[in-house]
């Protein structure tokens, strides 16, 4: 294969981080959009799991992991520099991001798809999720992005979902105390990163070509 092909789908947040990565690394590869009811043979025989993204590489090895296409990605060109902070820095991205994708992801599924479980409180997973941004909003004060005045790799990370979040109900979201966080959200929403990897596609089918993408 000429590019790492790539199995995506556009509103899942996983598969947005990956593709800000990949668009931020200028590493081109060839976009393969999936529907999530009509996952191709292709994709699933390569990642049995069946989720996106699934980053297929030129030397066959799979990376089925958000993060791991991330850190692949800017390990390859870090142009933004969204690795160079410091060892500290790095680390306090990396709890952040864990608390992102653990209990704060928990508790957005379980604010956002309330109405599939009856025993969940969707106002106390609400919360959790508002304690959330209202951690961020104060890393935020002072500070265009979560570590400074640079867009990170944790910005990149906790972006999507922080949007995600935002979109179960848009009014409440907008009026809460957290104006940073707003602010945060909102630049990253009107920004050509955001535009360049929320393009629309057909769905892929065997035989296509896919699309180019990440150059």
């Amino acid at each position: 294969m000429t590019h790492p092909i790539l199995y995506s789908f556009r509103r899942c947040p996983y598969a947005m981080r990956a593709r800000l990565a990949l668009l931020a690394s200028k590493t081109p590869v060839t976009l393969r959009e999936v529907v999530l009811r009509d996952k191709p043979p292709e994709m699933l025989e390569a990642s049995p799991k069946g989720t996106v993204p699934v980053l297929i590489l030129s030397d066959g090895k799979i990376l089925e992991e958000s993060l791991d296409i991330m850190k692949w990605a800017i390990q390859k060109f870090d142009e933004e520099g969204w690795k160079s902070f410091s060892e500290a820095e790095l680390a306090q991205m990396d709890a952040l991001i864990v608390e992102s994708d653990g209990p704060f992801k928990a508790a957005l599924d379980a604010y956002k798809y309330a109405s599939r479980d009856e025993t969940i409180e969707p106002s106390a997973e609400r919360e959790t999720g508002a304690a959330f941004m209202r951690k961020l909003n104060s890393m935020l004060k002072g500070n265009a992005y979560l570590f400074g005045d640079r867009f990170s790799f944790a910005d990149a990370a906790l972006l999507p979902f922080v949007r995600q979040f935002a979109h179960v109900d848009r009014e409440w979201f907008w009026s809460q105390d957290w104006p940073e966080t707003i602010r945060w959200l909102e630049a990253f929403l009107e920004s050509a990163r955001f535009k360049a990897i929320m393009s629309k596609y057909p769905q892929w089918k065997t035989g296509d070509e896919g699309i180019a993408f990440g150059e």
